[in-house]
């Protein structure tokens, strides 16, 4: 028996050549995909899989773009906070204090960045004052409960003053470093008749000067504030 192929009349044009093969049993028809079909398909797909990651990028930088505008472009109509927000000059952490460690081993301020920084200011004789602002960090952080781990404790101590071996003790795991202290005066922002040695600083995981809490300040209100920092932001 002789098999013939032979090409159908009217057969589809978008949807390729067609063939058909007659046999015993009738004949069948045989699609060939169309090449340029084959093409549009390859570019769909791939046009596909480039929007899944920018979404994917999208959804990772969400937090941070929403951390930004949240602090330097949104300005709320009423006040909530009770710190004060430092957002007239963007401050970030100084490349031109030579902080050191206790022991004098070089420790930038910039190497501390990707924790929000709880920051604290005074002489190493360190005063009633001095000592309840350290006491005051150390609850503070504790305080936040799962959140602590993600706020880092820093006493910049501004002479060559020693340090009381049980101060020491009693705040373990607070960064005591020693920095120039005209330095420092220089970068921290005041309130009016205040020091630097007056007030808490929060700075923010990319190294940016956030909040200044007031002197005398209240440990409770300083607690809500840096929740609602911690919430509304989660980088660090």
């Amino acid at each position: 028996m002789t098999e013939s192929i032979t090409k159908p009349q009217g057969a589809a044009r978008d949807s390729g050549a067609t063939t058909a093969v007659a046999n015993a049993g009738g004949t069948s028809a045989l699609k060939v995909p169309n090449q340029n079909n084959l093409a549009s398909d390859s570019e769909r797909k791939q046009q596909s899989s480039r929007w899944k990651l920018f979404a994917v990028i999208a959804v990772c930088a969400s937090p941070v773009i929403a951390s930004y505008l949240t602090f330097y472009v949104i300005k709320p109509t009423g006040r909530t906070n009770y710190g004060d927000f430092i957002t007239s000059d963007v401050r970030s952490l100084p490349t031109d204090i030579a902080s050191t460690t206790l022991d004098g081993q070089p420790m930038p301020l910039k190497n501390l960045e990707g924790k929000w920084i709880m920051l604290h200011v005074d002489n190493g004789a360190c005063n009633e004052l001095c000592k309840s602002k350290l006491y005051d960090m150390r609850q503070l952080r504790l305080t936040q409960g799962r959140e602590r781990d993600r706020i880092e404790r820093v006493w910049l101590i501004t002479d060559d003053a020693p340090i009381d071996t049980v101060l020491m003790r009693e705040y373990d795991g607070t960064r005591m470093l020693r920095a120039n202290a005209a330095a420092v005066a220089k970068w921290l922002p005041t309130a009016t008749g205040t020091a630097s040695t007056d007030h808490l600083y929060m700075i923010d995981p990319v190294g940016r000067l956030m909040m200044r809490f007031p002197k005398d300040a209240n440990a409770s209100k300083i607690k809500k504030d840096i929740g609602k920092l911690l919430a509304a932001s989660k980088i660090g």
